[in-house]
């Protein structure tokens, strides 16, 4: 099972601890962590799902080396593009906080029929707003169970 976690690579401290606990989650639940690879949200996901031992996957925009918690760093050369192949990979989507980064892959993944669980993220109509990250990584696990 593949969750993406997507939101800002600056965040705010609430939204990187939140994304911390999401990714000790995901890890806890024995899924990959997938993201974009960079800082803030994406890094907080990524440490708490290695300190949980998890795996982590991060889809980098560019050549660069990503943030310290990746196992495995995919340089995709593709920018914002990158946004298609993150979610299209992941079984369920959880969104932290955001961006038009974060945006971008939210639509993405609706018009593609991915679920996508927010926390404090974009309000729009096929988003599930959760009122923790706890909630939002246990509505993802069980949608990719379901999904798979």
């Amino acid at each position: 099972m593949q969750i993406a976690v997507i939101g800002k690579a600056e965040c705010t401290e609430e939204e990187y601890e939140a994304a911390r606990a999401a990714g000790s989650l995901i890890a806890e639940s024995r899924a990959v962590l997938c993201c974009g690879g960079l800082g803030g949200v994406m890094e907080a996901a990524c440490r708490g799902a290695r300190e949980k031992g998890g795996t982590t996957v991060g889809l980098l925009p560019d050549a660069g080396q990503g943030n310290p918690f990746l196992d495995i760093a995919i340089r995709t050369g593709m920018g914002y593009g990158r946004n298609v192949v993150l979610v299209q990979s992941a079984d369920a989507v959880v969104a932290i906080g955001g961006g038009y980064g974060t945006l971008s892959e939210i639509a993405i993944a609706l018009k593609i029929g991915k679920k996508v669980f927010g926390y404090r993220t974009w309000e729009i109509e096929g988003v599930a707003a959760c009122s923790s990250p706890e909630e939002a990584v246990s509505r993802a696990v069980a949608a990719a169970g379901r999904s798979r």
